[in-house]
């Protein structure tokens, strides 16, 4: 019989890619406290792929400790400028501060994956996505906040690209999965070696 498979967050997007995939699933968000799992790790050096590999296998593994013989997949995004780790922003103000800090240049988006059972974690993956944007003007962010609103506060970069936030570029290289949050196809393809779809 196959395990049961759960999807260990709460982001509308990772449930919509893998309800178009086709997968049956079951979302269960983990309960942890992201923020103070991150701050030891950035406080002893730790770079945002080893934080975002940190934060997916945390959420993994908590979920599937309580729901024993499923696969949970826990997954999570940092995104850097350089040194910089960049957060969820805070206000609409702090939005601003994002965009303004990003304009001109090219970040990272550094998603991990990771699938665990019972406490144990199974496998893990990191992809990357490289996003150039474009010169902005200090106004247009204003304006460009004022128009998507809170929506800003839900993303670490301040931007939807699968909205108005794709105005703000001019270069990507990356799949568009890795940039939502969930690369897809190494996640097809693992779940397909362990026999939880059919392949």
């Amino acid at each position: 019989m196959t395990s049961p498979l759960i999807l260990a967050s709460s982001s509308p997007f990772r449930r919509m890619l893998m309800e178009n995939a086709g997968l049956r699933f079951e979302a269960i968000a983990a309960a942890i406290d992201e923020r103070a799992i991150e701050a030891p790790l950035e406080a002893s050096g730790a770079g945002p792929d080893a934080i975002a590999l940190v934060l997916a296998k945390t959420k993994a593994v908590s979920v599937s400790e309580v729901n024993r013989g499923a696969l949970v997949i826990g997954s999570d995004q940092t995104m850097s400028l350089g040194p910089r780790v960049f957060h969820k922003p805070r206000d609409v103000t702090e939005a601003e501060s994002h965009l303004r800090a990003l304009s001109g240049k090219t970040h990272r988006l550094n998603s991990a994956i990771a699938i665990a059972r019972d406490g144990d974690i199974l496998w893990e993956h990191l992809s990357h996505a490289e996003l150039t944007m474009r010169d902005l003007e200090p106004e247009f962010i204003h304006r460009h906040i004022g128009r998507v609103g809170d929506k800003a506060l839900t993303s670490v970069g301040a931007y939807q690209l699968e909205g108005e936030g794709i105005q703000l570029f001019s270069r990507i290289e990356g799949d568009y999965f890795t940039i939502l949050g969930l690369p897809m196809l190494p996640l097809l393809a693992q779940l397909r070696a362990l026999e939880a779809i059919d392949g």
